[in-house]
């Protein structure tokens, strides 16, 4: 038995040796031992390469100005591991962390001496949602965002009512495959027989991957730009404006709080969603709930403004299509003044191209390391970079305050790349 938080967050954390282990034999294992709690649940299941928390956040923001109780399961953590799942908008407590865990260890021991082996950490939290929601705090519904992937993930023993593909991008290739098809192929592995799905997903070679499965499924598919639009209208100051529109409805003018065109596009997603719980599933989600929980929504690390004088913003762009989204902003929002970067990120990503974007709208960049086992080293990302206006700084901390010196009061300075790294960094801006 844990009794401590410290004991059990310990213990849930000593899994990562284990590393990642795709398939679903023991979650589908777990489950049965926990008497299907994933059967009890209306879920939607959310996957994609970018833009994830986000379209689960605009969901959970218009449900919960409803008043309907959500639950949520997203992954990494920024400030504090409990983020991960919460109940109501907050993290759940340091007490149901360890209720959970002793809960889940006995099945973990179990698993450890069957032929199965032991389950990882990811699948461990999984459980401990999937259970928490189901026995332990019923929710109206809850939110799932996928893992890694999607059709060996642990959270793919969900039976959703729905489920949300954003877009494809070339990000975890190692594990993925290294083709726009073949990680197509991984994330439409949550399309579920009979499962209405969304996509916002571009590339013509990933929507026929999407397309097919679908048929082969009978799942109803709704595409962005087809089924549904979405159109922007203005950059307001603190986001955007866009209309809508759908076969069950029309929104002339909508305004979100989180900036760039990129963020409409998971809008929309997410009303594609609501407007689909209202018809079928008879949720009763009014426009006003729509308006106000698309305004409120927010998601750290996400072009989120933590300092002014000189503007400082973080954000998790974590691969290709991230960077471009951030450095599109940037130019759009900021163009007429000098950028500067600080960026750390994992060995595993592809850098080159994250780092060849940064260049083409930086005035400087300053490569930091940071402290976590898979993050490359300062000096592996300068090696990288092709040009000669950038810096090395093994300590992030002082890189903030060298490069805030080298700045005017009107210049931007962008902290990206890893979003373990911006947890470590938004945490520090949180005391300053």
């Amino acid at each position: 038995m844990f009794t401590t938080y410290e004991e059990a967050i310990g213990w849930i954390h000593s899994r990562l040796r284990l590393g990642i282990k795709p398939g679903l034999q023991r979650m589908e294992w777990m489950m049965e031992k926990l008497n299907h709690p994933e059967r009890r649940l209306k879920v939607i299941h959310i996957g994609g390469t970018n833009g994830k928390g986000s379209t689960l956040a605009y969901i959970h923001s218009i449900l919960e100005a409803e008043g309907i109780m959500v639950g949520t399961f997203t992954s990494p953590y920024i400030e504090q591991f409990n983020e991960r799942i919460t109940l109501g908008g907050k993290p759940i407590s340091d007490k149901d962390i360890v209720q959970l865990v002793n809960d889940i260890y006995p099945l973990a021991v179990e698993l450890e001496g069957s032929e199965l082996g032991e389950p990882s950490e990811f699948e461990i939290i999984t459980t401990m949602a999937i259970h928490y929601f189901a026995h332990i705090e019923p929710v109206d519904i809850a939110l799932f965002e996928v893992g890694l992937g999607g059709r060996l993930d642990s959270t793919n023993v969900l039976h959703p009512l729905l489920s949300i593909i954003t877009n494809i991008g070339l990000d975890h290739t190692a594990i993925l495959g290294d083709t726009i098809e073949k990680i197509a192929s991984e994330k439409a592995g949550i399309i579920k027989p009979g499962t209405p799905i969304i996509t916002g997903v571009k590339q013509d070679e990933a929507v026929a991957v999407i397309e097919k499965t679908a048929k082969e499924k009978h799942a109803k598919l709704y595409q962005a730009n087809k089924q549904f639009q979405a159109e922007h209208i203005v950059s307001t100051e603190v986001g955007e404006a866009f209309s809508f529109q759908n076969t069950f409805s029309q929104r002339d003018y909508l305004e979100i709080s989180m900036p760039g065109v990129h963020q409409v596009e998971n809008a929309s997603l997410a009303l594609m969603a609501i407007d689909f719980l209202n018809q079928y599933f008879s949720f009763v989600i009014s426009e006003e709930s729509i308006g106000r929980g698309l305004k409120k929504t927010y998601w750290p690390g996400r072009f989120e403004r933590v300092a002014t004088g000189p503007l400082t913003i973080l954000d998790g762009a974590h691969n290709e299509e991230g960077m471009a989204a951030v450095c599109d902003e940037l130019e759009k929002r900021y163009h007429d003044r000098d950028i500067y970067f600080i960026f750390a990120a994992l060995k595993d990503k592809p850098l080159q191209g994250m780092i060849q974007r940064m260049e083409d709208c930086a005035k400087a960049i300053t490569f930091v390391g940071f402290d976590f086992p898979r993050a490359a080293k300062a000096e592996e990302l300068s090696a990288i970079s092709q040009k000669n206006h950038h810096l090395v700084t093994a300590d992030w901390q002082e890189a903030i305050k060298e490069t805030k010196e080298m700045m005017r009061e009107n210049d931007v300075l962008v902290i990206t790349g890893s979003l373990y790294f911006i947890s470590e960094v938004k945490r520090f801006f949180a005391h300053q």
